[in-house]
């Protein structure tokens, strides 16, 4: 889709009005339009770099990154179809089933990305659900309250959650959980026929019900179009609550899988997404993800700027390489950044605190009329 200069200046004064809106303390709209997150998505790359990076510093600061360290307790054997995964049994990998770590194995590994600079701990296990899993379930519940004890917030992803069980995980400390929508409803199909769409918002709804907060994303990279990426930000961003973070990732493709071949996204896909994302959902946590091995420094300079805020470290993220600790500390201190605290919440706009503006209603206009904006002081 390209944009006339004429309908670049719409859609730029259009975004000026999602910063009032974003700094007079309405930032969580969850009524966006797909047309509204495609004007975004497609704005000049430049433009939307900027609008980005000005909501990020509104409610962030933009030199703290948080340091996230995801582990596999549980790897291989997953009996879904999901197309790019390595740990699925319809796909010949080279992942083979693992039984599950011991608490005092995966507790320590939290020690371990602790003392390299993580304050939160992630932990994932290769399973369509938790179901009758009730032994496992009791050591995922005394790896939670261990994690937490460290003092890091503690995610796990761990397929879906019926609502007793997202209640115990909440009781046992669990600060956030991973569902990730991947793609747009539409597409989605093409890529997992052993889970629905609807599954997936079933297992948010009953995470969020229980007072843990929703981490969730998608991949790049899945042979999807455009539209799908904007479909998916739609999504996310038409929750009834925002996700407290959401991961950004880009495929990376293993041998075995349907999705081998694709082609992956460049890191100006990514830019835009992550930029979209920032803009549409100023309060979240924009987790560059999977991916980052094959991102210089200075395309991941680009994507903090577009307004990702954490990263995944170690060398491995459940079953696919990652950059090194030294590679990234040596990112940090190029760039200046810090890592960001464990539960430190989004800051709040100058405008919000000081309550000067009220912005009642926004909108895109059609092609080639202007924008619109209520609001009071």
């Amino acid at each position: 889709m390209q944009l006339r200069a004429k309908d670049c200046v719409a859609v730029s004064v259009a975004c000026r009005l999602i910063l009032l809106l974003a700094a007079a303390g309405c930032g969580n709209r969850n009524d966006w339009t797909r047309e509204e997150i495609a004007a975004i998505y497609n704005l000049p790359l430049m433009e939307l770099m900027y609008q980005a990076a000005t909501v990020h510093r509104m409610f962030f600061d933009p030199r703290e990154v948080q340091q996230c360290t995801l582990i596999s307790i549980k790897t291989g054997g997953c009996t879904e179809d999901c197309g790019y995964c390595s740990q699925s049994v319809k796909h010949k990998t080279f992942v083979k089933p693992t039984p599950q770590m011991k608490v005092q194995e995966v507790l320590e590994a939290a020690r371990r990305a602790k003392d390299a600079g993580s304050t939160r701990f992630c932990m994932g296990a290769a399973w369509r659900e938790l179901g009758g899993k009730k032994n496992a379930f009791k050591h995922i519940l005394e790896m939670v309250s261990g994690v937490r004890e460290l003092g890091l917030e503690c995610c796990a992803t761990l397929g879906m959650l019926t609502p007793e069980q997202a209640r115990q995980l909440k009781d046992a400390g669990l600060t956030a959980y991973n569902h990730n929508l991947d793609t747009s409803p539409e597409y989605y199909p093409k890529v997992i026929s052993t889970r629905t769409y609807e599954d997936r918002l079933n297992t948010i709804n009953n995470v969020r019900e229980a007072g843990i907060a929703v981490c969730s994303g998608g991949i790049l990279g899945l042979g999807e179009q455009v539209e799908d990426r904007v479909g998916l930000i739609h999504s996310l961003a038409t929750l009834a609550e925002h996700p407290e973070s959401v991961p950004i990732n880009a495929l990376v493709p293993v041998d075995g899988t349907p999705l081998a071949g694709v082609e992956v996204p460049t890191v100006w896909d990514m830019s835009r997404a992550i930029a979209t994302a920032r803009i549409t959902m100023p309060r979240t946590v924009v987790r560059l993800s999977a991916g980052r091995l094959e991102l210089s420094h200075s395309e991941q300079a680009l994507l903090f700027m577009a307004g990702a805020n954490s990263i995944f470290n170690g060398d491995k993220l459940l079953t696919t390489a990652n950059p090194e600790l030294d590679s990234d500390a040596q990112l940090f201190e190029t760039l200046g950044l810090r890592g960001k605290p464990a539960f430190s919440e989004p800051l709040t706009p100058p405008m919000e605190k000081a309550g000067t503006v009220l912005v009642t209603k926004t909108s895109f206009a059609p092609r080639g009329q202007a924008p619109t904006a209520t609001a009071s002081a």
